[in-house]
């Protein structure tokens, strides 16, 4: 084994030995040494990664089996690692975010009574997203994808003791089942289809497939790409919360802040855009996914985008803002932007983990209450907080410049080539995304302004109790899970240890757009790897075309429709709620039917409850008294003895003891015996 092959191993294998320690162990060797070894194994990790990348950069490219678990039929069931120019980029970015949030996780969970036992779960959950990223075979990707979905189960369930949080875990499992169905479909015809689960050979035969039909019942047909791209897309709509499986990801804010930064910023809910980018040489043999996925992206990018407008907890806000993204970089997927879907990620991995973990820390100052109504004014207590929740926030709604300008403004122009040259469904999806740039700075500042400026609002809230807002006990914190004095209501700026990874976050946040545009997008970072049809989907020839710099692109940028939404979001936000809160009260009355069905996440939630719980329970009941009660119990069992019954009963009256009846029984039976006899 070379000594690379040495460092592939230990990405994975570091975070998981480190898991492995504060899980079994964490009992005996205690809160400091189980927080040194998990933080030691990612770190670990991160180096590795940081090595692999560089080695990558030189040219260097590993495809080969680490193990093989079992062949069967000529199929080899292997464990094996793919190192390319994707791999490589998101290897860094799960390692670096995972590093910071388990730091972070020192100082937000100091007080927590299970310390151990969720440095354990981050670890094992870096684990299984790095087994995922690096697999070069559908059977590991399987295995990494189901793993997170395991480990982010346990991670939002983390304070068992809640309905709510068993609640949203649960709906969290099931609705990942859901998508899972149709991704291990797609597994299943790509080997029954190509014989082989290894990547590279699936992408070397797709071409001889691209006219393959499937034919069902009744001489239906499809193509066998478009069937393969669907099913393997709907396991990326449960992963990356899109619409309709979307519903899990705000019900998973139950769970610590940590994970939320981890789950829903750089990990687990990226694993679906990663993906589909991994997956680009069978997506672009079909129009039809693509359009379907870019359709799928704009609803969510820009409906959960005005989900976000109502929220009044800080991290549910920051939640719909995850969903409205994830909306985006599906919209560039299905435009074969590939490559801007994963800068996006990248981009929005460094920024989206900043917001959850600034949450977190003005969470941790306000004694953890997290109803953005009782803060106002924190930006004199929590100055670094202040500091870099901005940086985050100008990130997020793209300000030319912060790297969340580059991977969004880059998806808008993608999009809008595609529908310019008449692909279906782009003109919605460019509607939406652009329409999603001012929902995303007004909500993202609605946030800002009402933590960080304006009147304080705490010391009337505190001084009032909890009753105000009873319903925040099932999402606050309980006693035993704060931290520090309870019972001064002064907010504090949070610990170093909290801080740090805020800081370290807001660098990325600020300059890696502006680093990485050129090699990403318009150099040769993703040659082989991506796979484009330039000639029907142009989007990213035409951008190189158009490209003069990173540069010229923020200045340019400063006359587009874009900022100008941007910008006008932003000030209608500082309008609204520090010149003139009584507008938005105004709107919430007169507009009370829009109100209460964005309130009611436009339903979906009743819907499921309604149909698939209610209807699989109505089922349940069907079987129940058809099976159980009617043919096991009623025919089965009671049949079986009402027959032996009846059958006695009848015999009975024959048992009546008399000699005489049993001699004429005798009589009978002997001439029909002789009768028989007679006549054979």
């Amino acid at each position: 084994m070379t000594n690379m092959q040495t460092l592939y191993l230990m990405v994975p294998l570091a975070p998981l030995a480190g898991a492995v320690i504060a899980g079994l162990f964490g009992w005996a060797i205690g809160r400091t040494l189980s927080h040194i070894a998990t933080i030691a194994g990612v770190a670990v990790a991160f180096v590795c990664s940081w090595l692999i990348f560089q080695d990558v950069q030189a040219g260097h490219v590993f495809n080969g089996t680490v193990y093989t678990w079992m062949t069967t039929d000529n199929i080899h069931l292997e464990v094996g690692f793919l190192i390319d120019p994707l791999t490589a980029m998101m290897m860094m970015v799960v390692t670096f975010v995972s590093l910071m949030v388990h730091i972070y996780t020192i100082g937000y969970m100091h007080d927590d009574p299970g310390y151990q036992r969720f440095f354990s779960y981050i670890s094992l959950f870096t684990f299984s997203m790095l087994m995922l990223v690096m697999a070069n075979n559908f059977l590991q990707l399987f295995f990494g994808w189901e793993a997170v979905g395991l480990v982010s189960y346990l991670l939002i369930g983390f304070w068992f003791t809640r309905p709510t949080a068993i609640y949203a875990n649960l709906k969290a499992f099931l609705v990942n089942r859901v998508g899972d169905f149709g991704f291990v479909l797609g597994i299943g015809l790509v080997l029954a289809h190509f014989g082989t689960l290894d990547y590279a050979s699936v992408f070397a035969q797709a071409p001889a497939h691209a006219n393959d039909m499937l034919h069902f019942w009744a001489g239906n047909t499809t193509s066998l790409m478009t069937a393969i791209t669907l099913l393997l897309f709907i396991g990326a709509m449960g992963k990356s919360a899109q619409f309709p499986l979307h519903v899990w990801l705000p019900d998973s804010m139950e769970g610590p802040t940590p994970i939320s930064a981890l789950i829903h910023a750089a990990t687990m809910v990226t694993a679906g855009i990663f993906m589909v980018t991994r997956m680009s040489p069978l997506f672009e043999m079909s129009q039809t996914t693509l359009s379907f996925v870019m359709v799928i992206g704009a609803i969510t990018a820009l409906f959960m985008g005005f989900l976000g407008i109502i929220q009044n907890d800080i991290k549910r806000v920051v939640a719909y803002s995850t969903l409205s993204q994830l909306g985006y970089m599906t919209v560039a997927l299905g435009a074969s932007a590939y490559s801007v879907a994963v800068f996006h990620l990248m981009t929005h991995a460094f920024f989206k983990a900043l917001l959850f973990l600034s949450a977190g820390s003005v969470i941790i100052g306000m004694h953890h209450d997290q109803d953005i109504r009782h803060m106002g004014g924190l930006r004199k207590y929590m100055p670094i907080t202040w500091i870099t929740s901005l940086v985050g926030s100008l990130a997020l709604i793209g300000t030319p410049f912060f790297s969340g300008f580059y991977s969004k403004d880059s998806i808008i122009d993608a999009v809008k080539i595609a529908m310019e040259h008449g692909e279906p469904g782009a003109w919605f999806a460019y509607g939406s995304v652009v329409a999603g740039v001012f929902v995303t700075a007004f909500y993202s500042f609605r946030m800002y302004f009402l933590v960080f400026h304006g009147q304080e609002r705490f010391h009337a809230h505190h001084g009032a109790g909890h009753d105000e807002e009873p319903e925040f006990d099932s999402h606050g914190h309980d006693v035993h899970h704060g931290h520090g004095d309870h019972h001064a209501h002064i907010p504090h700026e949070s610990p170093l240890v909290v801080t740090l990874p805020l800081i370290m976050l807001a660098i990325p946040s600020v300059v890696i757009g502006y680093l990485a545009i050129e090699p990403m997008l318009f150099g040769h970072y993703f040659d082989g790897v991506i796979t484009i049809n330039s000639s029907l989907h142009p989007a990213m020839a035409t951008l190189k075309d158009e490209y003069h710099g990173a540069f010229d692109m923020a200045v340019d940028s400063l006359t587009s429709l874009p900022f100008w939404l941007a910008l006008s979001g932003v000030v209608t936000s500082w309008f609204f709620y520090m010149k003139r809160p009584d507008i938005p009260a105004a709107i919430k009355q007169h507009f009370g039917l829009i109100y209460r069905i964005m309130e009611n996440k436009y339903g979906f939630d009743q819907f499921n409850d309604w149909f698939f719980s209610g209807g699989a329970r109505a089922l349940g009941r069907f079987l129940w008294q058809l099976g159980d009660v009617r043919l096991i119990d009623g025919l089965a069992v009671n049949g079986t003895a009402n027959l032996v019954g009846w059958f006695s009963t009848v015999i009975r009256r024959w048992q009546t003891g008399y000699i005489y009846h049993y001699a004429f029984a005798m009589i009978i039976g002997v001439f029909a015996l002789i009768t028989w006899f007679v006549r054979t």
